[in-house]
């Protein structure tokens, strides 16, 4: 799920509603940086056994001051649980994005993002599977399918349709449990768990979108349905 700065009091209520439907809380881009309620949040998210980790650009940005071990001591010493590792805004070399996952997986669950967030950049299949198979081999737990929160990036077209071809190439590098999928929009999480099932790992969901996407998972929408209905025939 992606935090764009909900309180902490909206934050405690969210997991008493939805928790168990949460794995991961991703406090985005650099916000942690300046949340007055992030011990508190971080606290509540231990309590209900939902990882917290911090956002790439964050990462990248400390990576561009040469400041990786401070911003990865801070992360620790507030009791993050997972980082993610991106080089979607900064120009990181793919040899330091791969040293920065060596580091980070010493303390962390790392979260390794392939993709830009610039639309005018686009990565072949084979780019994309490359970046993410030497994620693997670096120390990333799992790999994340860069779509920004306007789900028109990476592994999706600017009108935001899937493109399979980087999708299918995500999956063969790391194996579809270890590829979490940014995935906004309703249409695309619908497309993504028709196509791989109800437990295909999504990211970026809005913090209202929770317990609907939980229903598309159980076929408990017209958009998925047919998860049930077929098992039924």
């Amino acid at each position: 799920m992606l935090d764009k700065g909900l309180t902490p009091q909206a934050t405690a209520a969210l997991l008493d509603g939805v928790g168990e439907h949460v794995d991961v809380w991703k406090f985005g881009w650099g916000t942690a940086y300046i949340d007055r309620g992030l011990d508190r949040k971080i606290g509540y998210l231990h309590e209900h056994d939902v990882a917290c980790c911090l956002g790439g650009t964050l990462l990248e940005l400390a990576w561009s001051q040469g400041k990786t071990d401070e911003c990865l001591a801070w992360a620790e010493r507030v009791g993050f649980d997972a980082v993610e590792v991106s080089r979607g805004v900064a120009p990181m070399p793919l040899d330091d994005k791969r040293e920065l996952i060596k580091k980070a997986a010493e303390n962390f669950t790392v979260l390794a993002e392939t993709g830009v967030k610039d639309a005018r950049v686009v990565l072949s299949a084979r780019q994309w599977h490359d970046e993410i198979a030497e994620d693997i081999e670096a120390g990333a737990t799992w790999v994340i399918t860069e779509g920004r929160e306007s789900g028109t990036v990476g592994v999706y077209d600017g009108s935001g349709c899937p493109r399979p071809d980087i999708i299918d190439a995500a999956v063969d590098a790391a194996g579809l449990d270890r590829v979490l999928f940014e995935s906004p929009r309703k249409d695309q999480q619908a497309w993504l768990i028709n196509r791989f099932g109800h437990e295909v790992n999504l990211a970026n969901i809005a913090p209202d979108e929770v317990l609907p996407l939980t229903t598309l998972r159980l076929g408990l929408r017209a958009d998925t349905a047919e998860l049930v209905l077929g098992r039924q025939r």
